[in-house]
């Protein structure tokens, strides 16, 4: 049985497996550097063959570089500079190039974390599956046989039609079972996988992790997962592998990690797990530095307290197909409000219309019928200078805090940009303005003068709150403006954004595809599923009763949950 870790020093925990018998990959002594700066320090872990072991931590932890160096593909100037890794005994640090093209994919599978980049988009399906078969001796007809199977077991349905397809024609999930498809092309007999459903939505993250659990059982393969969410790991894994700054920490079966961490950053991921939150909040519960989460939102200067800053009635957007002579209706009959200085979030998977909705509020797409009022007048319908004056009041968070900054500029021009376009201020008092939006969003004022590429994940987003907030708007678009943090610093950002709201009187649209997440954070949740509302309310109802099946089905699918209760 695993034993924690000693945190008192911090030399690796006990590595051993619960199952008997040598393991398949005993690591020992693991030391990368990415040229003189040391990053994974001496790590010692086993697998055993067919049991799944996790290794957890967040961004930096050193779990992604552990799994580049299992393949000996660590990129740049990283390099082993200690230990061994061996797999069935033998010296992978000591095999030569040759040997190792035949390990990877043969005897090792990778799943990696983001299918957009991981395909080849001008390549079809079929075909990178087949290059994956040819490149370990498979030739002629049977490749074609093969790939149609790999892709049947991985859950595509007509893999004979959809083998021809290209990338973007597929889902998320869908391009997923594809580099499973490609993973277990060889049937190997350890599959690592680096944050295989990250960025997918938590029900096709379910699917997808029971299809690949499912497969690899019926194999005897074995699994090293990484990730970033413990209860991820706990719901998935025989045991728990806890890092922090290139280090083990702490390690054991997920009941001994999840219910008695031993070391302080185990009970910090423990409480910012997501069914954690979930758990943790009953009914009138407040939300990060004490906002009231119970339907209710605090009063704005010279505003109503019932008073909604955004009023959506009977919205319907349609778009027409190509190719197929119809039209694909993505918002269906949607209404709800957004009350003033309080938040409403928008719950669904991929394709239920959130985003759409949120475009619409922006003015960047018109509604087909139905309308959008802020402050109650219709966005759609306002002339040019008034749809101007509406986009200040109403601006947006972006998902992704790498690809919505522009890396040429500084911060500080960053966050000047929109005060530029409206036009406010002149150069000395926008100045001061960005001083003074980087203390609201707790960042230290020489962030101003660096460029984005310097900064964390975190960071990044700060500075894209800060932006937001540049014109002084009354309203927030937040579009999946936490899912691609890891859980403590998306923990730091929704504590940020409620200390926000209390001091500013702002009204957010917090759109995500996870319930748990808007759980310290919502007033009232809308759950939209194929463009419709399923059911809607306050956030302690919507948890507590949930009415639809599906709103059950999202909660169901939150990580952990078995540990949280």
């Amino acid at each position: 049985m695993p034993q924690d870790a000693d945190t008192t020093r911090g030399s690796s925990p006990d590595p051993g497996s619960s199952l008997s018998g040598p393991p398949l990959l005993r690591v020992r002594g693991l030391e990368v550097a990415y040229g003189d700066t040391p990053v994974v320090r001496g790590v010692d872990l086993d697998v055993a063959r067919g049991e799944r072991v996790a290794i957890v931590g967040q961004s930096g932890s050193g779990k992604s570089t552990v799994v580049a160096a299992l393949l000996r593909l660590l990129p740049g100037a990283g390099r082993i500079t200690g230990g061994t890794v061996e797999l069935d005994g033998e010296d992978l640090t000591a095999a030569g190039e040759a040997r190792m093209r035949a390990v990877r994919g043969g005897r090792i599978g990778l799943v990696p974390q983001d299918p957009g980049t991981n395909l080849n988009p001008a390549m079809r399906l079929g075909d990178q599956v087949a290059d994956a078969l040819r490149a370990h001796g498979l030739r002629g007809p049977a490749v074609r046989r093969r790939v149609h199977e790999l892709l049947e077991e991985a859950g595509v349905p007509e893999p004979e039609r959809r083998a021809k397809q290209f990338p973007h024609e597929f889902s998320g999930g869908m391009r997923q079972r594809v580099l499973i498809a490609v993973a277990l092309a060889r049937e190997p007999e350890l599959l690592l996988a680096d944050e295989p459903t990250s960025a997918l939505d938590v029900t096709v993250q379910r699917r997808i992790l029971d299809h690949l659990g499912a497969l690899a059982e019926a194999r005897g393969t074995a699994m090293l997962l990484v990730t970033h969410d413990l209860g991820l790991a706990a719901d998935r894994a025989d045991r728990v592998i806890v890092m922090l700054d290139g280090r083990i920490v702490e390690q054991g079966t997920p009941e001994q990690v999840l219910r008695a961490p031993r070391h302080e950053y185990t009970r910090r991921l423990v409480a910012a797990a997501p069914a954690a939150v979930v758990a943790q909040a009953g009914p009138g519960a407040s939300g990060p530095d004490g906002p009231g989460r119970d339907g209710s939102a605090p009063d704005a200067p010279d505003a109503p307290p019932s008073a909604d800053v955004v009023t959506v009635r009977d919205l319907v957007k349609e778009y027409r197909v190509r190719g197929r002579g119809g039209v694909l209706r993505a918002v269906d009959d949607v209404s709800f409000s957004v009350p003033r200085g309080g938040t409403t979030a928008l719950v669904g998977e991929s394709g239920s219309g959130k985003t759409t909705v949120s475009r619409i509020l922006l003015g960047l797409e018109a509604p087909t019928s139905g309308e959008a009022l802020v402050d109650g007048r219709s966005i759609s319908g306002a002339g040019r200078a008034e749809r101007r004056a509406l986009r200040r009041r109403v601006q947006p968070v972006f998902q992704d805090p790498y690809a919505s900054l522009d890396p040429t500029h500084t911060v500080e021009r960053v966050v000047d940009e929109p005060l530029r376009i409206f036009g406010i201020g002149d150069r000395e008092s926008r100045r001061a303005r960005v001083a003074e939006l980087l203390d609201q969003v707790a960042l230290p004022r020489d962030v101003a003068h660096r460029h984005p590429g310097t900064l964390s994940g975190g960071q990044r987003q700060r500075v894209a709150i800060a932006r937001a907030l540049a014109p002084g708007p009354e309203l927030l678009v937040l579009d999946e403006a936490v899912s691609a943090l890891d859980v403590l610093v998306q923990e730091q950002i929704l504590e940020l954004l409620a200390d926000l709201q209390e001091r500013l009187g702002v009204s957010y649209l917090f759109i995500s595809h996870d319930l748990a997440v808007v759980r310290g954070i919502a007033d009232n949740v809308v759950v939209l599923r194929q463009g419709r509302v399923e059911e809607q309310g306050c956030v302690d109802d919507v948890f507590h009763s949930p009415r639809a099946a599906y709103t059950r089905d999202l909660l169901g699918a939150i990580p952990g949950a078995a540990f949280a209760r």
